[in-house]
């Protein structure tokens, strides 16, 4: 096989971001998968997000299970940590790096096989446990590897590239993640950069279970006439409802605009997400509303895209189990063993 590096040139008209990157320091090897393929897209605004926010790439541990979508880990952040699961089981291995050691920021890629089938388990409880980590779900209705078999998500009267109708009910792991407490919930589009690669910031900045579910079309298997997860299907059929922005807190204009027109969330870390409403009926800090949105447009057989839900003061695992700051390879062997009598007490509090 022939391995292909990139070449290490810096070149003087790239312009570093605040901590000193350019965006070459984000990227990873050059991908392996079809040419087209719109996970690529996704790696590359994973790219673009984390330059704008000026996040040090060490500072970002990445972990994936199986699947095209979850290679896609290999082409983006070189310089961060990863970790490569078996099939379906990447949110259990995120949770016990994130336990830890909660000075990352976590990133798990997944796909529609991967979470919505073998790891639909594993994926459930990560969203109600309120994980502290941004999971995106890069979405294509297949099974590339194996060929193009319907996925779990493929929307039911879906058509095969040979022509199959699949008569199955899908996984919605939007659905599912507003149904289970995750306290980020967007869908995007591998088309639409615009649009995704403020989601994917806003999820970053987010400190709580994020979740992105991102409609990647599979070009070798599942982008023909027929498909409903096909660049020229999403397209005719996204309904957007909203964009976002990061504003500096020192930067927020002390009136508001038109209501229904801008909202401002604070962010724990001091800035403030900016919600531009595309539409006057949604209102994404409201977890009914967003699912009713989800199933009306569902219903007029739209795509809903932009940020559906978002807890602006959300709490998530570290803060029910009150877990230390400090990474336990950091701790002390006297904090990490506190010996027999601090044992016995903890064992008088359960009897």
């Amino acid at each position: 096989m022939t391995y292909i590096a990139k070449p290490k040139l810096r070149h003087p008209s790239l312009q570093p971001n605040a901590v000193g990157y350019t965006r070459r320091d984000y990227e990873g090897k050059i991908s392996t998968l079809c040419a087209g393929c719109g996970h690529d897209s996704v790696s590359a605004a994973i790219v673009q997000a984390c330059w704008e926010l000026d996040i040090e790439p060490h500072r970002v541990a990445k972990l994936s299970g199986i699947g095209c979508s979850s290679k896609t880990p290999d082409y983006f952040l070189g310089a961060s940590h990863g970790f490569n699961t078996v099939h379906g089981r990447m949110p259990s291995v995120l949770t016990g790096a994130n336990l830890a050691n909660r000075e990352l920021l976590y990133l798990g890629i997944s796909g529609d096989g991967d979470s919505a089938s073998i790891g639909l388990g594993q994926f459930a409880h990560a969203m109600r446990r309120g994980v502290d980590m941004v999971y995106i779900v890069e979405n294509n209705g297949v099974y590339g590897l194996t060929k193009g078999q319907f996925s779990a998500t493929a929307d039911r009267g879906s058509q095969s590239k040979k022509g199959v109708l699949n008569s199955d009910n899908p996984v919605d792991l939007v659905a599912m993640a507003l149904q289970l407490g995750a306290t980020y919930v967007a869908r995007g589009f591998s088309g639409d950069k615009q649009q995704l690669v403020p989601l994917i910031k806003g999820a970053m900045k987010h400190r709580g279970a994020a979740f992105i579910d991102v409609v990647s079309p599979c070009v070798a298997f599942n982008n023909h006439a027929g498909s409903t997860k096909s660049y020229d299907h999403v397209r005719e059929h996204n309904e957007a409802l909203n964009r976002i922005d990061f504003i500096s807190l020192d930067t927020v204009p002390g009136a508001m605009l038109e209501p229904g027109a801008v909202l401002d969330l604070p962010q724990p870390d001091g800035s403030v997400m900016r919600l531009r409403q595309l539409r006057y009926d949604h209102d994404p800090c409201d977890r009914t509303a967003a699912m009713t949105q989800l199933l009306k447009h569902q219903a007029d057989g739209e795509l809903v895209t932009g940020l559906l839900y978002v807890e602006s003061q959300a709490t998530h695992l570290h803060d029910a189990l009150n877990t230390t700051a400090t990474p336990l390879n950091r701790l002390a062997e006297a904090q990490l063993c506190p010996g027999s009598a601090a044992l016995e007490r903890i064992n008088a509090g359960l009897r």
